[in-house]
Formats: C-alpha cells, structure tokens, sequence
C-alpha cells in the first residue's frame, strides 16, 4: 500500500534493487554480452522500433488521442504526446520479439499525470510502474521471459480523463529474438481491439492483467452470476459485520503501538508485514528491532500474549504479505508450497488466524490461489482470508488481483479494496467518479458485486488520516454514509447503487496506528456506526 506520505514502508528486500539491474544491464550492452540464461550468444542492444517517436507513431499501435508532438520533448525532435478519455486511457503499444528465460530491462522518460510503463505477456510477472511529474522523469521496471516466450508487448498510458501525457526515449534492453514480432496495426486513433485494451493498473504494479474492456463491468442485475463455490461465508467466528485495522511492524513517524495497544473496535488486525527471504515464495516474520526499541523493548514473547489477548476478546489477527515496498513473488507450484508451508508455520508459531494479501507489485492468480487454498487446508475452517488491493487491482475481473478473489470465493473472508491514491475511476455505470467521495466508494463497490463476489465478501478501505495517503481520505461521516447508502440505499450521492447489499461487510482502514494519531477517529465513529448494522 502506498499508505503515507511521511516515510516510506519499512521493508527488508531480497531482490538486486531494479536501478542495479538497468545498471547492470546497460553496462553489459556495452560489451555486446547476452542477459540469457545460457550465457553470451546474443548481442544486447534497444530492441524498441522508433522508441524516440522521431519518425511519427511508426512501430507503434495507440488508440484514442494520440500522435508525435515536436514539443515538449526529451530529446531529440519528436515525443509521444497522448491524451486519455473519459473511456480510454489513450494507450500505445508495440511488440517487440524477445528470448525465452532472459533478463530485459525496460524504461522510458515520461511527463504527465499518471504515465504507465510496462509490459504484458512475459511469461511470468508482468511489470508495471508509473509516475505523476509535470516534469520529464524516467520510469524503469525489468523482467524475466518465461521458457516459451518469444514475445512481448510493451506499453505506455495515461489515466481516464486525466490530462495529456509524454513519453519519449523508450527502451528495452537485452537481446533480441530469432522470431518475427506480430505485426503493428495501423497507429491511427481508432477504437482498439479488445487485444489492445490498457492495461488496469493504477501504481507501480503488475497486480492487474490487461483489462478486455474500456470500462468495468455495467451489468445492472442485482447480484453476481452464482458460482458452485464460495456461495456462503466460511465460518470464522467474526461478526457479521466487521471492521479491519493494519497495525504498522516498523515506525514511520505516526502513532507506535503494541498489539495489545490497538483499539478495541478493530475486528480483525492485519500485522503489517511479512518478509520474503531468499527462497522463492517463502515468506518469515521479525519484529522491527527499532519499533521495539521504541516500545521499551516489545519482545516475540510480549506480541505472542497481545494475539493471544485479542484471540481472548474475540478479535481475529492475521499477518499481511506484501504491502508498497513488498518483494514476495508466488509464481509457479514450487513457490506455492514454499508460501502456504512457511505461512503456517508463522501461524502455528505465533497464532495468526490468516493471512492477508496485499500484494502491489504483481500477483499470479493461479499459483497464489493453489497457495492460499494449500494453506487453507492446512489451518482448518476457521481460516481468516482477507485482501486489500489497490483499486486499480479491482476495476475489472480481467485484473489478476479480481481473478484471485474470484479464484480464491469460497475460502474468501473480505476484500477492502483501498479506496485511495487512485484518482478518479469509471464506476459500474461506466461514469467517471473522483476519489474521496460517497459516489466513487459505490460505485466502485457496485463493480466488484457485479464481478462476482458475494456483498459480504466486500468491504471499504480508507486511510485513517489526510497523513496516512497520498489522496482519498475521507472522515468518518463519508464512510458511514457509503455503508449506510450500499446497504439500505441511505444517504448516497448521485451514484444510486442497482441494489442494497445488506450484508456489505464492513470498513478498513490504514492504519490503527494512524487512526491513534488522529484521535481514534476512525475506530470510534466508523466503529460504532458497523457494529450498529443490522
């Protein structure tokens, strides 16, 4: 989660950092090495056609708004220049013939209100970043092909409705395939195929596929298509509605807290995070020394008995996996055992009741969903299964992260989506509705009903202060007023969902520790209006 703005989230990588690997993948350009994995056989250089935009939108496809501008740019004498829609996000893409299990770097120089880079059909985590600077900026991300893959495309978008952006000088660096790319479509402003569809993704994440559609789902039945799983709620022993809190393992200048410290009112607490380690998909978990130094010396001992105390006043306490800075990749069976067998042995270790994914830089929906399933069965019935996606990981079920929850249904507990740092999204009527409003909390909700996930399945994530995110902070009466219009039809804006969803499970927030720097705010008023539900 992008979840402030004071510090970045406290998390200890496993990962070579990706400025290392374009460094290293541009000094290896220089000697003509290969980045393959059976060793120097290729030469490395730019594999993108016309990545200046000197010669037009030669090489590349776009759809809606967009041409070769002689100015702003980079360098040289031509530059995209791209302006989205209120249904489109004006993206271009090219394809771009590559080896199998290779290394690519791939980076760009953007200007614009969110700009995305990334890549689709790698054969393994696609990547995604982006950037929001009036200022030209390069955007870098990397990858590794599969063992099939011979290609793959490569792409650049704005945001719906959002002003016009730049790239120029766009770069993919490694080796060229022996295979002819597909060829390009014409680069006119022509309504795209679905194939050419932008990619969903709101952040530096690959946690989306690319979407099939230009909006999310407008279906105006009442309920989802039922499903053979997941049609009732497992039985966990929470309340019918709930509300969830993240409780910070490291100090980011907001409010500390012991376990035992966080109120009251929070249902479920999400312990925020675990650690990847050095073996694939594996997952461990470490009290922050300094947070502990901070806490007068919080031993393993001392958060064992607060989970034990909140398991004693009825709360459930689940370990969260991923987060902004999260490195945990699950991506093929063998990761797949390595998380759910070290998940349940943090659980067995300390008494966690689940785990939440929080994934933002890339999820694999199949080999996740075997994973948590995995787990599941190992932990019993009374396995606590929460998400909380960025909203952009939720906008339409050809997103990975919606194809997870969809995947993962009848083990399921919630999904807050995080309702925040996201701007303004269409909504399930295909309209266009700004963050921090009673009407883009709906709305969005109203997609993922209509998606397919049961109404308590879905709950509402917030920040618990303006400190706690970059955009979207609601107070309390906004949150209380989404409820309330979800489930009864109440006090909604002019967004009027297509049904009530009474058992619209409850609210999240970011963080408990953020909530405690802002008076408690969030667990006291928002606490009491979804423990009041009927």
């Amino acid at each position: 989660m992008a979840r402030t703005t004071q510090q970045p989230s406290h998390r200890r990588r496993s990962k070579i950092p990706a400025a290392l690997a374009t460094a290293t993948a541009l000094a290896l350009a220089g000697t003509g090495l290969a980045l393959t994995a059976g060793g120097a056989n290729a030469a490395v250089g730019n594999l993108v056609s016309n990545g200046g935009f000197e010669s037009g939108l030669s090489g590349w496809t776009c759809a809606g708004n967009a041409s070769a501008a002689a100015t702003p740019v980079h360098s040289g004498t031509g530059a995209l220049a791209a302006t989205p829609g209120a249904g489109d996000t004006a993206e271009c893409t090219q394809t771009v013939s590559v080896l199998p299990n290779t290394a690519y770097t791939l980076n760009a120089w953007v200007q614009g209100p969110y700009v995305y880079l990334g890549a689709r059909g790698t054969g393994g985590t696609d990547p995604s970043t982006w950037s929001a600077q009036s200022a030209w900026n390069q955007l870098n991300t990397g990858f590794t092909t599969g063992a099939t893959t011979t290609s793959v495309t490569l792409y650049l978008h704005g945001w719906y409705g959002q002003s016009t952006y730049n790239a120029d000088d766009v770069q993919l660096i490694g080796p060229g395939g022996t295979a002819s790319p597909s060829p390009s479509a014409s680069a006119t402003s022509a309504s795209p195929s679905a194939s050419a569809s932008p990619t969903r993704s709101a952040s530096p994440s690959a946690s989306a596929s690319p979407s099939q559609s230009a909006s999310p789902t407008q279906s105006a039945s009442a309920s989802p298509t039922a499903t053979a799983t997941g049609t009732t709620q497992p039985n966990t022993g929470l309340p019918k509605h709930v509300l969830t809190g993240y409780w910070q393992n490291f100090d980011n200048n907001s409010t500390v807290q012991k376990l035992g410290d966080v109120q009251s009112a929070y249902d479920i607490i999400a312990v925020s995070f675990a650690d990847a380690t050095t073996t694939q998909g594996a997952i461990s978990f470490t009290l922050d020394p300094a947070l502990a130094t901070k806490l007068g010396g919080y031993t393993d001992a001392q958060f064992k008995a607060d989970i034990a105390a909140k398991h004693a006043a009825g709360k459930k306490v689940v370990l969260s996996i991923g987060g902004q800075n999260g490195a945990i990749s699950v991506g093929n069976a063998a990761a797949a055992t390595n998380f759910a067998n070290s998940a349940y042995s943090l659980i067995q270790q300390y008494g966690f009741d689940g785990i939440d994914v929080d994934l933002e830089n890339g999820v694999d929906p199949t080999y996740m969903s075997q994973a948590l399933h995995t787990l599941q069965s190992k932990v019993g019935p009374g396995f606590v299964l929460t998400m909380a996606p960025e909203t952009i990981g939720m906008y339409s079920t050809a997103g990975a992260y919606f194809q997870l929850a969809l995947n993962t249904k009848d083990i399921l507990t919630v999904v807050n989506t995080q309702f925040y740092n996201s701007g303004g999204m269409n909504g399930c009527d295909g309209k266009v509705y700004t963050q921090g409003t009673v009407d883009f909390i709906t709305a969005q909700v109203c997609t993922h009903i209509q998606g397919g996930l049961r109404p308590d399945q879905v709950g509402i994530g917030v920040p618990a202060s303006t400190k706690a995110a970059g955009g979207g902070y609601v107070n309390s009466t906004v949150v209380d007023n989404a409820l309330d219009c979800l489930a009864t039809g109440n006090h909604c804006g002019s967004f009027v969902p297509p049904a009530k969803w009474p058992t619209i499970r409850g609210a999240m927030t970011w963080s408990t520790n953020w909530d405690a720097n802002n008076g408690n705010d969030f667990s006291t008023n928002v606490g009491a209006f979804v423990h009041a539900m009927p």
